[in-house]
């Protein structure tokens, strides 16, 4: 990814959201383009149109701090928004490629501690998962593999495939049709994961597993290059989803996320079902049916997929 394009998108899609009305400025003449205009951007982060319309094209080494709040502050954008232009400005400097030569390959040690494990399968009452910075399926309780059986397979019961051959839950919802019937709210699933993706993409452009994904999705899916062209970037640490289990049916959740201090970029999520409702008890009857299943499993000596196999839904 060039990051120098990723700036320019941002800026310019930024630029087309923020209408002179919602600017406070008097819409005079006629638009071009949607959005304000480079030379209103630049009054109302008091910069010079000259130096704005650099940075348009992308050339944001060595912005300053103070720039890049005027320009979030022009461009109306939200915390997340905010911290992603900061993160490509860290790019265009160069920190996000040093840094990437010290650290550890993300998820690499979440996946392989054992203490991590014991606290998911303590985590009884909720589907708990971890997922990496490039949504790796990396770790999750019992439940939590049964809650994701349309992406693990009747294996993923047991354990999960380790490295490269972790479900991966944005490849399932871009390149499997069955990701469809198992979110209802399929276009804001979509979204979420790309705008999660970007925010990744923006840390470390040239993260050379993170470029190989967004290839394979670009190159498959219309849907991907469709939202992949809006820029937009998005963080949800909590809230309500809803999915249709091949098992038990419907089931709307709250869910919780928080990142692993111990893991950088890597994610605890958690669903959980409201007390005393259906889902309570569809949550219930799934943690029962994972538990008779597993051990089904394992009397018949069943094993994990192989690495590369396609893990299969029971119908």
């Amino acid at each position: 990814m060039d990051n120098r394009a990723e700036v320019r998108e941002f800026l310019m899609t930024r630029r087309a959201k923020v209408t002179p009305e919602q600017a406070g400025l008097p819409s005079i003449g006629a638009r071009r383009v949607p959005g304000l205009r480079r030379s209103e951007v630049a009054v109302l982060a008091g910069l010079s149109v000259e130096y704005y319309a650099k940075l348009e094209r992308g050339q944001i080494t060595g912005a300053s701090a103070s720039v890049l709040d005027a320009l979030a502050r022009a461009l109306q954008l939200d915390e997340v928004e905010r911290r992603h232009l900061q993160d490509l400005a860290r790019a265009a400097d160069g920190t996000a490629t040093a840094s990437r030569r010290r650290r550890p390959r993300p998820g690499a040690r979440a996946g392989s501690r054992p203490a991590l494990q014991w606290m998911l399968d303590g985590m009884t009452g909720s589907a708990v998962f971890v997922r990496d910075p490039y949504h790796r399926m990396i770790a999750a309780n019992q439940l939590g593999r049964a809650f994701y059986l349309p992406v693990v397979g009747e294996a993923g019961l047991l354990a999960l495939p380790e490295g490269v051959h972790a479900p991966n839950l944005v490849r399932f919802q871009f390149l499997d049709p069955a990701s469809r019937d198992f979110y209802p709210d399929w276009e804001a699933f979509a979204r979420m994961g790309v705008g999660a993706l970007r925010v990744e993409a923006g840390k470390d452009p040239h993260d050379p597993v993170l470029q190989e994904l967004i290839g394979e999705l670009s190159t498959c899916s219309e849907d991907f290059r469709r939202l992949w062209a809006a820029h937009d970037v998005h963080a949800h640490s909590a809230g309500t989803k809803r999915f249709v289990h091949p098992v038990v049916g419907a089931l709307t959740v709250r869910f919780e996320q928080m990142e692993l201090s111990a893991d950088p970029g890597c994610r605890l999520i958690a669903y959980t079902a409201e007390p005393a409702t259906e889902a309570a008890e569809r949550m219930s009857l799934l943690a029962s049916w994972a538990a008779t299943r597993a051990e089904e499993l394992r009397e018949h000596g069943a094993a994990p997929a192989p690495e590369g196999a396609d893990p299969t839904v029971p119908s």
